[in-house]
C-alpha cells in the first residue's frame, strides 16, 4: 500500500470517529430582574434595609465587590425557573495608566466574577446547577477555540455542575441586554424588592453557554446497529424498517437523573413492583432535526444508566434513512440513522 492510500484510509477512519461523537451544545439562557448589589455603601446595621429603588454612585470603586442576582426564565426558548448568582470580588484592570484601575496587559471589569446557575423545572423541582469561573474582559479578547455563538468580552470556564450537568465542561458569556441591562445598586437597598424595583425594560441578560457533557445522551448500539425497536421489540432494520407515524422504542444511555431516583451505579428498580423512574431533566427527541412526539422517557427497569424512550416517527417522514437524536437538559447527543419504508 502506498502512502497516498494509507493517508486516504486514515482520513476515512478519522471522519468516522468524528461523526460518532456529538459536538458541544449551545444553551441560550434568558435572565430578567438582573440586579448588582455593590458592597461598601452601608454599615452592617443598615445593609438591605431600604426598600426604595437606589442606584450606585459613580465612579465605580477601585475594588468592586458584591453580588448580582437574576431570575432564569428560559433556556433555548423552553420556560424554566431558577436563579443566577454572580459573585464579583476583585478589581478593575486596565492596559493603560488609569486612576483607580489596576495596571495590567488587558482590560477587565471586574477581574474576578464567578457565577452559579440554579435551574428548576416549572413545578419547582431542581434540574441542576452550573458552576462557572472567570471574568469580564474587553470585546477584543475572545476565547480561542470557542464557537462563534460565544461573543468576545468575557473569559469564563464552566467548571462543573450537578444533576445532568455533573462533570460538564465548556464556555460561558454573560451577555447584557442592550436596551435594559443589569441594574446597579448598593448594599443599602433591600433585595426583597429586586423584582418590584426592576426597570420597565426588565433588566435582562442573555447568557450563552457551550457545554460538553462527559456522557452525552445517545441511543445505544446493539450488534452494530442502533438499539431501536418496533412495539414487539423486534429491531428496526433494513429488512424491517420503521413506518411513518409508527411509535418506536429506543434504548438510550446518558439521560441523567430520574425521579424518584436511584443511587449512582445502581439499576433501576423492577416494574410494576416499583414506580417507573421518570427523567428529571427536560428531554427532546429529534427526527431529521425536528422535534418528535415522545410518550415515555424512563429508566429501564433492571438496567444501570440505561433508559427507554418511546417516540413517534413523523407521519410525513420520507422513505430512506432518518436521523434520530436525543437531548437532555438542552445538551444534544450524536445522531443515528434508522431506515423508514
Amino acid at each position: 500500500m502506498n502512502k497516498v492510500q494509507t493517508i486516504s484510509r486514515l482520513l476515512v477512519i478519522c471522519a468516522g470517529l468524528g461523526h460518532a461523537q456529538a459536538p458541544g451544545s449551545i444553551l441560550n439562557v434568558e435572565l430578567i430582574n438582573s440586579t448588582a448589589y455593590f458592597r461598601g455603601y452601608c454599615s452592617l446595621a443598615d445593609q438591605g434595609k431600604n426598600s426604595a429603588k437606589l442606584s450606585r454612585p459613580t465612579p465605580a470603586p477601585a475594588f468592586p465587590a458584591g453580588i448580582g442576582i437574576a431570575d432564569i426564565v428560559s433556556v433555548n426558548g423552553v420556560p424554566v425557573r431558577g436563579t443566577a448568582i454572580e459573585m464579583f470580588n476583585g478589581t478593575l484592570l486596565s492596559s493603560t495608566m488609569t486612576s483607580s484601575r489596576a495596571i495590567a496587559d488587558y482590560n477587565a471589569s471586574p477581574a474576578g466574577a464567578p457565577w452559579e446557575l440554579t435551574l428548576l423545572n416549572l413545578d419547582g423541582t431542581l434540574i441542576g446547577t452550573l458552576e462557572i469561573s472567570g471574568q469580564g474582559t474587553n470585546a477584543a479578547l475572545r476565547t480561542p477555540g470557542a464557537p462563534s455563538a460565544i461573543p468576545g468580552g468575557s473569559v469564563y470556564t464552566v467548571t462543573g455542575g450537578t444533576g445532568p450537568f455533573f462533570g460538564v465542561r465548556g464556555y460561558f458569556s454573560p451577555v447584557q441586554d442592550p436596551t435594559s441591562p443589569e441594574r446597579q445598586t448598593t448594599d443599602c437597598e433591600d433585595p426583597a424588592y429586586r423584582r418590584i424595583n426592576a426597570d420597565p425594560g426588565g433588566n435582562k441578560r442573555h447568557p450563552v453557554l457551550y457545554l460538553i457533557p462527559p456522557d452525552p445522551p445517545q441511543i445505544a448500539v446493539s450488534a452494530g446497529f442502533p438499539a431501536v425497536f418496533h412495539a414487539d421489540f423486534t429491531p428496526v432494520t433494513g429488512s424491517k424498517p420503521a413506518a411513518p407515524g409508527e411509535v418506536l422504542i429506543a434504548m438510550a444511555t446518558g439521560l441523567g437523573p430520574t425521579r424518584p431516583g436511584v443511587d449512582p451505579g445502581q439499576p433501576f428498580p423492577a416494574f410494576p413492583e416499583n414506580p417507573l423512574q421518570l427523567l428529571n431533566s427536560p428531554f427532546e427527541a429529534m427526527v431529521n432535526q425536528k422535534s418528535a412526539e415522545v410518550f415515555n422517557a424512563v429508566g429501564w427497569p433492571g438496567l444501570v444508566d440505561t433508559y427507554r424512550v418511546d417516540f413517534r416517527i413523523p407521519a410525513d417522514a420520507s422513505p430512506g434513512q432518518v436521523a434520530v437524536q436525543f437531548s437532555v437538559a438542552w445538551m444534544a447527543g450524536p445522531r443515528v440513522n434508522i431506515p423508514v419504508q
